[in-house]
């Protein structure tokens, strides 16, 4: 019997497996039929499928650590490949795999390039040339794929992967470059239905994706694998700019495609602030309403004014006799609550309960008639974008004095390097330790100027972002002030916890409520401010 050949096969990606070129059978009908020339008789074979030899270590793939422990078995003598980067295409990695198989005594043979031997520095710097090549090869694949896949979003094109809830896939007449006909994306009436109330229910309802997936699983609404409809499901759905009739791959956005847009953009932008909002870990930062589920207007919303600690709601059972009856009765009533009052977490000196009823009526008059019913003119946007520039002015200017000022310093440092090669040859009149001195303080006075161009670079373009928001966020609170009064409690609280950025009460029902600073521009004669006692 001759030497036992342990065969290795490998694509990189599942869809290579059945394809007529770089695919297992050929990789293996090869292989088969070079050992029989060579009088080897082939032992095991392992196949590795949908494996990046570029992207996975050796210490991660088992048949290479399968490989390694019948080889310290002694149970093969030869480790036979189509190519030698069926073992890996890492450069820094794969051709000491190779050298540690030779080190064991398994002779490496590639159907393609031979034997790969280590018998002299030739060989080794050869064997890593090959790998280093072939690594290469593989990030200019990638990239080439990268690239054509961005190409393609560029100009609209469907790349594949999973078709997002709300769209399908339809032949329309559209040809590859081999003439076969390809799938188009287009938009799926009846699921763009509930993709619109899945943005309503969180923009307007408040609902989050726990309660979203719910409400959508409750009325038989399945994702395209049949499967019930989960957090993270709703979560990409709310964040898929496709929705907007935009195609995104990386960085590379689409034109606008109105045949695939689904949703308004405001509309978009809203569900994304809300999103953002409810991510804040920090509640006292929030400025939205985690959830809208309790029939107390403002839970979650509310602070008590003594301990600064989040007021909580639920709902009181208080039992009464009726005198004429002597019947014993129940009534329910919605009351706020100091959680660390009520805990004892802290020495509050508030008071534990507050009538839900009495604080939301109150909370909803002041929107009503004190906040919604003096909501100014359209602002002005020739005086805004006047405005804007004169600031842009003044940051300008700062960024040019503080350029100024680094380049000299930048100067300092270049100088400061050269000397230091002077010193290195003898020809300088500093020592080390000045110079080591002097290239410190310079480089702190760079990184205090970088910090500060950084600073108002990113003024710059909040400035910049605020000025674009004016006039949408002025229709938006528009459009809360026409809404309110017909508005569900779950709305109202929405809204409510948008516009106020805090509300505190205190003792005998003294309550203050702060405005959203964003929208305080849009009432007139308004400081952000109510104090009332009710």
């Amino acid at each position: 019997m001759g030497e036992i050949a342990y065969n290795l096969y490998r694509v990189s990606t599942t869809k290579q497996v059945d394809k007529v070129k770089d695919d297992i059978p050929m990789q293996r009908e090869a292989c088969r039929d070079f050992a029989k020339r060579m009088g080897w008789t082939v032992g095991k074979e392992f196949l590795e499928k949908g494996v990046s030899g570029f992207k996975v270590s050796a210490t991660d793939r088992d048949a290479i650590q399968e490989l390694k422990a019948a080889a310290l078995r002694n149970e093969f003598q030869i480790l036979l490949v189509f190519m030698f980067d069926r073992i890996g295409r890492i450069d820094d990695e794969t051709p000491f795999v190779v050298e540690w198989f030779v080190k064991h005594g398994i002779r490496v043979w590639s159907v393609q390039e031979g034997e790969q031997r280590f018998e002299s520095h030739v060989d080794k710097l050869m064997n890593y040339i090959r790998f280093w090549q072939a690594s290469g090869e593989s990030e200019k694949t990638s990239m080439r794929i990268k690239t054509r896949m961005q190409q393609l979003t560029a100009e609209g094109s469907y790349t594949g992967g999973c078709v997002p809830f709300g769209y399908q896939l339809e032949k329309r007449g559209r040809l590859n470059k081999k003439g076969k006909e390809i799938y188009d994306l287009v938009i799926n009436p009846v699921e763009a239905e509930w993709v619109v109330k899945i943005f309503e229910k969180t923009v307007k309802d408040g609902y989050g994706s726990h309660r979203l997936a719910t409400y959508l699983n409750e009325n038989g609404v399945r994702t395209h694998s049949g499967a019930k409809f989960q957090c993270n499901t709703i979560i990409r759905i709310l964040r898929n700019q496709l929705n907007c009739g935009y195609m995104v791959s990386g960085d590379t956005v689409s034109p606008h495609m109105k045949e695939l847009q689904i949703i308004d953009e405001k509309l978009f932008e809203r569900a994304q602030y809300i999103l953002e909002q409810r991510a804040i870990k920090n509640s006292d930062e929030r400025q939205v309403a985690l959830s809208t589920k309790s029939q107390a207007m403002l839970s979650g919303i509310m602070f008590c004014a003594h301990c600064g600690g989040r007021m909580t709601s639920n709902m009181h059972t208080e039992k009464y006799t009726v005198k004429s009856t002597g019947e014993v009765r129940e009534k329910q009533y919605l009351r706020y609550i100091c959680y660390h009052r009520s805990r004892k977490l802290c020495e509050c000196d508030g008071q534990s309960v507050y009538s839900a009823s009495k604080v939301d009526k109150a909370i909803i008059d002041a929107i009503t008639n004190r906040v919604f019913a003096n909501i100014s003119d359209a602002p002005n946007e020739a005086e805004l974008r006047k405005e804007y520039n004169k600031e842009m002015q003044k940051c300008r200017a700062k960024q040019t004095k503080l350029n100024t000022e680094l380049k000299k310093y930048q100067k300092q440092h270049d100088k400061l390097n050269e000397e230091i090669a002077n010193t290195l040859i003898g020809e300088s009149f500093y020592s080390p330790e000045q110079l080591s001195s002097a290239m410190t303080t310079v480089q702190q006075k760079i990184n205090a100027i970088n910090l500060q161009i950084e600073k108002i670079t990113n003024e710059m373009e909040k400035k910049k972002t605020a000025i674009e928001k004016v006039r949408p966020m002025y229709e938006v609170f528009k459009g809360w002030a026409n809404e309110f009064k017909l508005a569900t409690i779950e709305q109202k609280k929405m809204i409510i916890s948008q516009v106020i950025s805090r509300i505190e009460i205190g003792k005998g029902y003294k309550i203050d409520v702060t405005l959203n600073m964003e929208y305080k521009q849009f009432c007139e004669g308004w400081n952000g401010l109510i104090n009332m006692q009710i």
